[in-house]
């Protein structure tokens, strides 16, 4: 059997943990309306951009655009990280999503990802009596009403079971009670409560405002790095 070099079991659980990461959702009053991303033009968007750091290293940007009518919510996301070692690139990541929600509830999604070369997909909607989902992890019919990682809403934090918007697996969560501690945003520190989830292998921290929104992440990758997300 082939044995993994250090470095490429660090990038495979570098992969597993941005496979995990990039399903997020920021909340809807934490964000400004902007006319340009990295990728695109969103006029009428509301809009949460993201740097992306490996330890001190940025890696990259998440970048979140989000329209709103009535109870109704479309989502876009784009994701793209580059890891290089001196001249030589060792991982690249890049993720798009676009997702529909009415109320707390998830009604279609539709992602593509390129991690480091290899695709994953995720197709999804909502049925009668339950949302169909097709992806990279297969062909599953889930409860009626799913969420996926949506760090933006509140109700997220109460869930048992959330879907992976990469290749659309429905995994086991475990999220923690809140730690109330002081964090640095924007250049300035305010307090903040951290909560520690726990999905299959992934290991990661979210900090909230007093008032729900989204303030920062940080996971563990292998060999004691840090991955996290800065709010620009």
């Amino acid at each position: 059997m082939l044995k993994k070099s250090p470095r490429t079991s660090f990038l495979s659980w570098t992969a597993i943990s941005l496979m995990l990461l990039v399903t997020a959702w920021a909340p809807a009053h934490a964000a400004g309306t902007v006319g340009s991303s990295a990728g695109g033009t969103d006029s009428a968007a509301d809009a949460w951009r993201f740097r992306v750091y490996l330890d001190d290293r940025e890696i990259g940007y998440h970048n979140f655009y989000v329209q709103q009518s009535g109870d109704v919510r479309v989502l876009r996301s784009e994701a793209s990280f580059e890891y290089r070692l001196m001249f030589v690139k060792l991982f690249h990541y890049e993720h798009e999503n676009r997702e529909t929600w009415q109320g707390e509830c998830l009604r279609s999604i539709e992602s593509r990802t390129d991690s480091n070369g290899e695709p994953y997909r995720v197709d999804g909607r909502a049925e009668t009596g339950h949302f169909r989902v097709d992806g990279s992890a297969g062909e599953a019919k889930l409860p009626e009403c799913v969420m996926s990682f949506a760090y933006w809403n509140p109700a997220f934090l109460q869930q048992v079971r959330l879907l992976n918007t990469q290749n659309g697996e429905f995994l086991d969560v475990d999220i923690s009670p809140p730690v109330a501690e002081s964090l640095m945003v924007r250049g300035e520190q305010q307090p903040s409560y951290r909560y520690r989830l726990e999905a299959g292998e992934l290991r990661l921290d979210l900090w909230y405002s007093a008032d729900d929104e989204w303030l920062a992440l940080e996971s563990e990758v292998r060999g004691g790095r840090k991955l996290r997300y800065e709010l620009l």
